[in-house]
């Protein structure tokens, strides 16, 4: 069985766990839900997670090899009982040299992080998909330089490991800039969601629309800088050629947020 490859947003630092205060109290349900229902979606419940947050950054693509990851609270400003959530998932050194030996193999200098705990995009939203915290968790770095070609081209590297039982996930938003989320945001919000929908369903066009994603209606409005799109570039670079779709779209505080499936079996 070929896993799909995923696009999720993973919220607002870890607003899923404390009660919502910056707008109405029910903002972010409709993401939790469906992240609650993620893994249960799949054909296929999976071996392990390779998961690209847009919190870390490397100057080369970096994987964390750590057996048992820490915490990385890299989020500031919230209540003291989000610093104490705890995701035990296992990492897999194993898995880390995998993809390391793929990465290698596509000509991308690599390297690896043993020490690197799990950030918010790691384990905010997979405390929702995966509870238990019982599938090994990789996590993998963003390019520093953020290049959509070389991020493309790094997922249809990892693209093998979708039939290893690897689920490949892109950890983001799709809007994501932080002076825009008001009512004057709203409709650029809509009109470049919009956008984005149509362009990653379409196979035959989406390398050419993620590589010119910046010509997309009011593109540097949802992301003036686009380390929280770059983990849909390798998402979508994974199934290469193969289908996609909007698997999740809401407002929240006044924009439009979406995530998307990749693959033959995207569901």
């Amino acid at each position: 069985m070929t896993l799909p490859t995923l696009y999720i947003p993973h919220g607002a630092g870890p607003c899923f766990f404390m009660d919502w205060t910056r707008g109405p109290a029910d903002t972010w349900d409709a993401t939790a839900a469906w992240l609650k229902g993620l893994i249960a979606d799949l054909p296929e419940r999976p071996k392990a997670i390779l998961i690209i947050s847009g919190h870390w950054e490397a100057p080369v693509f970096t994987v964390g090899s750590a057996p048992a990851p820490p915490m990385l609270f890299d989020y500031n400003g919230f209540p003291e009982h989000t610093y104490r959530l705890a995701f035990n998932a296992p990492g897999s050194p194993a898995l880390a040299a995998r993809v390391q030996a793929l990465l290698r193999g596509a000509g991308f200098p690599t390297a690896q992080d043993a020490t690197r705990g799990y950030d918010h995009g790691v384990f905010v939203p997979l405390l929702l998909a995966t509870p238990d915290a019982d599938i090994p968790v990789v996590q993998l770095s963003l390019r520093a330089d953020l290049d959509p070609a070389a991020h493309l081209a790094a997922g249809s590297a990892l693209a093998p490991l979708r039939d290893e039982g690897v689920l490949i996930v892109g950890s983001g938003m799709s809007w994501h800039n932080m002076g825009g989320f008001s009512p004057a945001f709203t409709a650029r919000s809509q009109a470049f969601d919009a956008w984005l929908g149509e362009a990653m369903a379409d196979p035959a066009g989406r390398d050419e629309a993620i590589r010119h994603w910046d010509r997309g209606p009011y593109a540097r409005d949802a992301h003036p800088r686009e380390e929280h799109l770059a983990p849909l570039f390798v998402a979508a670079g994974a199934a290469r050629g193969e289908p996609g779709r909007l698997s999740f779209r809401d407002t929240v505080m006044d924009v439009t947020i979406s995530g998307y499936a990749f693959g033959a079996d995207a569901r």
